[in-house]
């Protein structure tokens, strides 16, 4: 689908001494107006929200005044993924810092499921805890803030996800647990303008209001912006406003890091800092310390954040590195089983049980379904007691407002628009597949995947200055995505397969202009090759491979890139897609 919206590129780029291309690109955001475009070219921490204007900020600040100032025992109980993580190691770090009682409890995925329970509860109390802080839940635990309030322990839940309801008449009574303070801007009263921060930078707003009343520098706080970062990215929270401010601060921050335990785990990685993108947060950082709560304990995701001696850091972060490989492995199988068992369904919410699946890698294989088929994927797999399982969406299906109109199958659930996280009895799953699709409304149209082409590019036009000037566009992901451009009609001259296993094929093309460009597609090999084959036969594939006249002409679609190769520069195309 080539976007088509309308404005003055050549004003834009003449003001904001940008590529018209790229003035294009912005405005395909809905980034509109002066003041937004400077804004989204030239984010600045700075204009992060005031952190008062969370619902409750005022009480949780006084609460934890008083806490701190009386030495009453404070206990953190995180959630088991990334941002769980983070909030709890940002909360933990920093109320340490202002001289807090403080601990973190990570509950395990399997033993005790997500979020605070009583059993949490009942052990926090043993251990002479005042204070319970939830980070990246809590919201959905009303019947837990209840026993904890009835112990007559204080409880300040920080979250971001969606706030349970009822709906009576037709209209939404939303649930809210009794606890002391509650932070979380997706409350209807809350006043805090931007909706879409995760449970990391919920914490961290949380401190900043903390040391702005106990008269301490916020800018002490700044260096753990990286975690919100981190966090921001592998929650799948869009990247736009205050989001991508935040990302694109800490992917700065965390060059210079002097973090022991993050440094260990960026050189078990063998990851270059100064070169770190969303990426490498979303798909080798971020991972490395789920796996943790996956396969094992989130502890050790915790305990080496929180580790200060170098040589057991990286020993600490090797084996989280090593836990992820296997976490990945898992991961292939399961995908594997749950897309052959969906090609056989015709619904349109995919609910699929996989009984020996892994539980801790369910939400993985739902989001390799949901890309694969472009439905909303549900993926259940037995638990000790029960069934498991998680969802994840497209935009086109709200996850969250779905399965609320089901919850009286759930044992128990939560999330939010695009991923959710259930408890079910094993006779209901049958039951739940059918109530999910007798309500569905997705059309045929929802469900056909669309990409979004922001403009055709000759390639004469992609030049080293476009390049960089994309560059102004990151940090790229979800509500940000990296820019796709497209040429039709592009001569395919040859084509030599790279690697030992194949898996990265360079081209050299020329378009309808007479245009020469290289590029490079990756991970695409087999099913290219197997296109050809079927389009043009196997003479012209002979032929290409060669480097001699041929028919083959394709549309491609592409973003260009500045490869670098013993020393010297050279614009390639990266190809994403092809027909």
């Amino acid at each position: 689908m080539l976007q088509t919206k309308k404005a003055d590129f050549g004003e834009i780029a003449k003001k904001f001494n940008i590529n018209p291309i790229v003035a294009r690109v912005i405005r395909n955001r809905d980034v509109v107006g002066d003041k937004e475009i400077e804004e989204y070219l030239n984010t600045n921490i700075d204009t992060l929200s005031s952190p008062w204007l969370f619902k409750d900020m005022d009480k949780a600040v006084d609460i934890l005044k008083i806490k701190i100032a009386g030495k009453n025992k404070i206990r953190i109980i995180s959630d088991y993924d990334v941002d769980g993580i983070c909030s709890g190691y940002i909360l933990n770090k920093a109320l340490s810092e202002l001289g807090a009682d403080v601990d973190v409890v990570v509950p395990h995925r399997v033993n005790d499921g997500y979020g605070i329970n009583e059993s949490l509860i009942q052990d926090a109390k043993d251990a002479g805890i005042d204070t319970i802080i939830t980070c990246d839940n809590g919201i959905a635990a009303k019947e837990q803030v209840d026993f904890a309030k009835e112990l007559g322990m204080t409880v300040v839940i920080t979250d971001h996800h969606e706030v349970p309801f009822v709906e009576e008449d037709g209209e939404k009574k939303y649930i809210v647990p009794n606890a002391d303070a509650v932070v979380n801007h997706k409350q209807v009263t809350c006043e805090y303008p931007f909706k879409d921060l995760c449970g990391a930078m919920v914490a961290y707003q949380l401190m900043r209001a903390l040391y702005e009343s106990m008269g301490q520098n916020q800018k002490n706080l700044e260096s753990l912006l990286v975690y919100g970062a981190m966090a921001t990215v592998c929650d799948v929270v869009p990247l736009k406003g205050e989001n991508r401010t935040i990302v694109k601060t800490g992917l700065e921050l965390i060059k210079t890091t002097k973090d022991v335990g993050l440094n260990a785990l960026i050189d078990a990685c063998s990851i270059n800092k100064e070169s770190i993108g969303s990426y490498h947060f979303g798909f080798i950082l971020g991972p490395c310390l789920n796996a943790s709560g996956r396969l094992d304990t989130a502890k050790r995701a915790v305990d080496l954040l929180n580790e200060s001696d170098s040589e057991k850091a990286l020993a600490d972060a090797k084996k989280l590195k090593s836990l992820n490989d296997e976490r990945k492995d898992i991961t292939e199988q399961g995908a594997k089983e749950a897309i052959d068992i969906a090609r056989e369904m015709k619904d349109r919410v995919l609910v699929l049980y996989l009984p020996n699946c892994h539980e801790s890698v369910a939400g993985i294989i739902a989001g390799r379904v949901k890309e694969f088929f472009n439905k909303p994927s549900i993926v259940l797999t037995d638990a000790e007691d029960c069934v498991k399982g998680s969802g994840r969406s497209i935009d086109e299906y709200d996850m969250f407002e779905n399965l609320s109109q089901v919850k009286d199958l759930f044992l128990k659930f939560g999330g939010h628009k695009m991923a959710a996280g259930l408890s079910i009895e094993k006779e209901n799953i049958d039951e739940l597949r059918t109530r999910l699709n007798e309500k569905c409304t997705l059309t045929e149209e929802d469900l056909m995947k669309k990409i979004e082409v922001d403009s055709e590019l000759p390639f004469k036009f992609a030049t080293f200055g476009l390049v960089n000037d994309l560059k102004k566009l990151e940090p790229f992901g979800v509500g940000n995505k990296k820019p796709i451009f497209a040429g039709k009609h592009i001569q395919i001259n040859r084509i030599k397969i790279l690697g030992k296993e194949g898996k990265a094929i360079r081209l050299e093309m020329t378009d309808e202009s007479g245009f020469k460009m290289q590029g490079i597609m990756f991970n695409k090999s087999k099913r290219f090759m197997k296109f050809l084959s079927e389009k043009f036969g196997q003479d012209e594939i002979d032929k290409v491979m060669e480097g001699v006249a041929n028919e083959i002409k394709l549309m491609l679609l592409y973003y260009p890139n500045i490869n670098e190769f013993n020393g010297r520069q050279y614009l390639q195309l990266i190809i994403e897609s092809f027909c």
